[in-house]
Formats: C-alpha cells, structure tokens, sequence
C-alpha cells in the first residue's frame, strides 16, 4: 500500500511541536544551482504590515509571504502591493483560525498593546513568532509570552536587531579582555521621543478614518474614540498602548550592556523626568538603574537619557568630534582604565582614546563570539532546523524587556523602584497591578 504523502508544511509543524531540530534538504541540491522550489519555503503571515512591519516582511521575503494582517490597510499598501496574491486580514484572530493549518511562522509587528495577544495566539498554535521590540507592554504579558514560549520549545526572535550586528560581540570581546578594565559605569542617550508625548489626552472629537478599523486598533486596550494622536504612529507616547522613549529604543540600546555584563536584574532605579502626566510619558527622562556585583565583576550603574539629554562630554575625547556624536543615539562604557563609544546598536564602538583606539584596532582580541547572520536568518535557520535564535524570548529577550520595563515603571510612578535581584519582583512601591498586567477588554486574552 502507497504511503501517505506528508506535506513539508506539516511536517515542519510536526516536527516543531516535537521540539526537535530537524534539517530540511534544499530542493536546489536536487535540482540545479539557484533553483528553490516553493516547496522548500516557509508560509509566512504577517500581523502588521506598514511601518517597521513592513520591513520585517522585506526581512523574510526569501520565503512565501502567505498572509497580511493590518487593521490599517493604507499603512499596509507596500505590502499589498508587493504581494498581491497573499491573503489580506483585518484581525489576525481570523487569520489564524483560518489560515492556521497553512502557516508556518508569524511575524509580529503591531503597536506594543497587541504584542502579547497577538503573539500568544500564534505560539498556541504552535508556531514560531518573531516579536517586534519591546516583546511586551507590560512586565506580566512579557512573563507569560517568555514562559510560553518556553514550555513549547519554539524558536522565537524578538527584533532588536542590534544584537546579531559585529559590533555587539566586539564590545563584550573589548570588556572581557580589560580593554578598558572593570566596568563602573554605561550611559545611554537616544534622541527619541520623535512623537508628542508628556501631553494629556485630546478632548476633541475626530472622525475615524474609514480604512482603519479602531475597535481592532484598539485591540485588548481599554475603550476610547480615536484620535490622530494615536494612530497610525503617535501610540509609542501614550500609556496604554506604547512604553515611551526608554520602551522604544532600550531593547536596542541597553541590550549591549545587559548581554556584555550579564546584568539580569537591577537592585534599584531612580527615575528624573519632566513634567509627570497620568496617561502619556514625560518629555524627558533620565534613569538610573543600579546592578549588583555579578560572576566577579562589580557594581554597574546604568543610565538612560532621552528627550534631548545625554552625558557629559568624555575629556579625552578630541576636539574635533561632535558631541554627542550619533544623531539617533549612543552609548558610553566607563570603565577603570578607559572609556568606549559606540551607536545605539553596539555599531562603531571605539575606544575614547584615540591613541588606544588606534592601537586597539592595529591589534585587537581575539573573537570570541560565533558572529550572526543575521536577526532574521537566526530566526528562519532555526526553524529549518538550526539553533536557537540569540534574542529568543524564553533565553534571552524576555529578561532583557522585563530590565526595560522596570525602567518604565520607575518612569510611570516617579519614585524609585527597589528591586529584588535575584526574581526581578518590585519590593517598593507597590504598583497597580493592572500597570503589571493589564485587564483585556472582551474578546481578547493572553
């Protein structure tokens, strides 16, 4: 009796629910250079097409984009356009009751407030997910992602791209051979917010516009008539649905800290804003996280600026270098017998020195670290059998945007935070526990 024909589709859900690493032979080995069979792609959909996901789509195009999901279908025209024959939905719900069978990986690339629903719908169903950063908008939803995630063994990625890039694994390699001694102090600056926010909520009345369906924009978030200042992109300076200048862009920059000195938890953060409003974060900010002593290396404080603020100007630093010298931000590594600068992603780190610096990359450490294809290919390779993606979201990426978003909580109350270091719980104050968990509006769950 003929055997029962299996689909690689089901065959990659298979094996993926197994936990298993499985290696897929490409159809090219087979049949002639350069020629990949549709058979050998992954079925991609996509929740969230314009903006950043559109980019993340650009990231995956090597596979079949098999459905689009944007509850804005004017954001998601590039989309559209580029892949006519892709199956086009307003609410990922559906997309995935519907197309479930059919879909291999999802892509998550919503506002922050629909990270964790939209991610957890997919991983119940068992497939991998790629998670725009921040993973979560809160601490609970990004606990319950990371813990789910784990239990089903999935390769995940969260897109803080930064941390597959050279420069990520050349300051850890500086920092461990004592390029610049033990390390005492990182500051970060980012020129975010480039959205209105430290701003109360508008009172006017504004018609929605008729290609944006706002009950799902609105998603698990609590109700409110729409407004301009909320979509298509000025959610990131609002509470209840974005996590301010530090959610934004510390998952980028804080990631080469919190990887290169394996920082985990903070015993404390102090948080110095502008003007506090309940509902939008402030203007400006500065916080100031404080690490404990960790596998022989000392305390670290941390300190993030954003709203136009930043360090001051290094004294080694030549005279001729623009101050700060990245326009979308930085950091600076302090360390006993040196300091280095890099960009908000780990690129171009140097040393502040200019001789050191120079003699450094005459003669530099050893590498270390195995270096990335890529944040997208980590992901794609892994679920074609590979590893683990570096950024997945039980391991790795999870931690991380629980560290950022203790920061945003420190932001939101305006006290500081204590911290147990050891569970990453708050021991004051306390804090409500909807901010730590938010209530779903009915229709939708974690």
């Amino acid at each position: 009796m003929a055997g029962k024909r299996i689909s690689r589709r089901n065959f990659v859900n298979d094996v993926t629910q197994a936990g298993l690493a499985f290696t897929i032979v490409p159809r090219h080995v087979l049949g002639g250079r350069g020629f990949v069979a549709p058979s050998d792609k992954l079925n991609i959909a996509s929740i969230g097409c314009g903006g950043k996901g559109w980019s993340d789509i650009q990231g995956v195009s090597a596979e079949n984009i098999y459905a689009l999901c944007d509850v804005d279908w004017h954001s998601a025209q590039d989309a559209f356009t580029a892949y006519p024959q892709a199956k086009k939905f307003r609410d990922f719900r559906e997309m995935l009751d519907r197309e479930g069978k059919n879909i291999d990986a999802v892509t998550v690339s919503t506002p922050d407030h629909v990270h964790a629903a939209a991610t957890m719908a997919a991983l119940r169903m068992d497939k991998p997910v790629f998670c725009q950063k921040p993973l979560a908008r809160t601490l609970g939803e990004v606990r319950a992602v990371a813990a789910e995630a784990g239990r089903r063994r999935l390769p995940t990625q969260m897109g803080n791209q930064g941390h597959t890039f050279e420069g990520m694994r050349q300051i850890r390699e500086w920092v461990e051979a004592g390029v610049i001694g033990p390390v005492r102090e990182v500051n970060y600056w980012t020129n975010r917010p480039i959205w209105p926010q430290g701003i109360d909520r508008p009172l006017e009345a504004f018609n929605t516009p008729p290609w944006i369906d706002w009950n799902l924009w609105l998603g698990p978030a609590p109700e409110r008539p729409y407004a301009p200042n909320y979509a298509p992109f000025n959610w990131r300076g609002w509470w209840d649905f974005g996590t301010g200048a530090l959610g934004d862009m510390a998952c980028h920059g804080m990631d080469a800290a919190f990887w290169g000195l394996d920082l985990r938890y903070p015993t404390k953060i102090e948080s110095e804003t502008t003007e506090h409003h309940d509902e939008s974060p402030p203007k400006s900010s500065r916080v100031t996280y404080w690490f404990p002593e960790r596998n022989g290396r000392p305390e670290v404080k941390v300190v993030w600026r954003d709203g136009g603020l930043w360090p001051p100007r290094p004294a080694a630093l030549e005279s001729a270098v623009s101050w700060p010298p990245e326009d979308i931000g930085g950091q600076m590594w302090i360390g006993d017998s040196g300091a280095l600068l890099a960009g908000m992603y780990g690129e171009n780190p140097r040393l502040v020195d200019p001789v050191k610096d120079k003699e450094l990359k005459a003669s530099p450490p050893a590498q270390v670290y195995p270096r990335s294809p890529g944040v997208y290919a980590e992901w794609l390779n892994a679920i074609k059998g590979g590893p683990m993606p570096n950024s997945n979201f039980a391991g790795y990426s999870g931690p991380l945007t629980e560290m950022v978003l203790l920061g945003c909580l420190a932001v939101r109350t305006g006290t500081t935070l204590t911290v147990n270091p050891s569970t990453g719980e708050i021991t004051s104050p306390t804090i409500p526990a909807e901010w730590m968990r938010p209530h779903y509006r009915d229709g939708w769950s974690l």
